[in-house]
């Protein structure tokens, strides 16, 4: 579990609470079940007109991952690993390193060493996998846009929902018993609106983003990683070309 996601997100969603008591405001004024409904309804049905389904699911698909604790060493392990297999296939040659791919702890790895141990051309290797690289990216960035169009949508639909809560308002003033759910609901939609896109849809969406630009800048390094083994480049020139793709903590 990634604990900035989850300590974010308590301090964004706390600090309204606790803000709203010391206003002297019930927490219970905040929980309004027609607002949820309208905001949540609404969003999620102008995201499916304006994003293809498959995106969609790939939207939800991937959420986990912004809420997944990452492996901050992923690619310092995969540049070892690179940095192993130049050394051996300098040391004997690239056909030894056949054995060794299914031990490679990056899928992309073993795809990539495949190509380089059956000898493809590099220029087709590096075709071959930057469009592969592409596509996969832009998967990524789909299912981030879907979570950015909630962002966007949802404060339009909050101010949809207060405009039926004063509907509902102006339609009883004889009835003073339900002008302040009215009211309420129409603030409380507003509020859910603002907060569920500045709180939770946008920065997934952001935090998604992040991840597929991280993945593809580790795929990117062990494409060159397998050209340069297919080279002939020593481990030492392997490790400085590869070394500028790792982030310093």
């Amino acid at each position: 579990m990634d604990i900035a996601t989850i300590i974010g997100l308590v301090l964004g969603l706390g600090g309204i609470i606790v803000g709203n008591m010391l206003e002297g405001g019930e927490t219970a004024s905040l929980v309004q079940g027609a607002a949820f409904v309208i905001v949540i309804s609404g969003t999620f049905g102008a995201v499916l007109v304006s994003n293809k389904q498959r995106d969609v699911k790939k939207a939800f698909k991937y959420t986990k991952a912004a809420f997944k604790q990452e492996d901050t060493r992923e690619a310092e392990k995969a540049l070892v690993e690179i940095v192993d297999c130049a050394r051996i296939a300098r040391k004997e040659s690239i056909l030894t390193l056949e054995p060794k791919i299914p031990t490679l702890t990056h899928p992309f790895l073993q795809n990539v060493m495949r190509t380089v141990v059956d000898g493809i051309d590099p220029v087709i290797i590096r075709n071959i996998f930057e469009n592969q690289i592409h596509v996969e990216e832009d998967q990524e960035l789909a299912a981030a846009k879907v979570w950015a169009d909630a962002g966007g949508f949802s404060p339009t639909i909050g101010i949809i929902g207060a405009v039926l809560g004063l509907i509902h308002v102006m339609g009883n003033l004889t009835d003073t018993s339900k002008l302040g759910v009215g009211i309420a609901v129409a603030f409380v939609a507003t509020i859910y609106g603002v907060g569920f896109a500045n709180l939770i849809f946008i920065p997934i969406g952001n935090k998604l983003k992040r991840k597929a630009a991280d993945g593809t800048k580790i795929k990117q390094m062990i494409l060159e990683g397998g050209l340069c083994i297919q080279a002939g480049m020593t481990p030492g020139l392997t490790d400085i070309k590869l070394r500028p793709y790792i982030e310093k903590e």
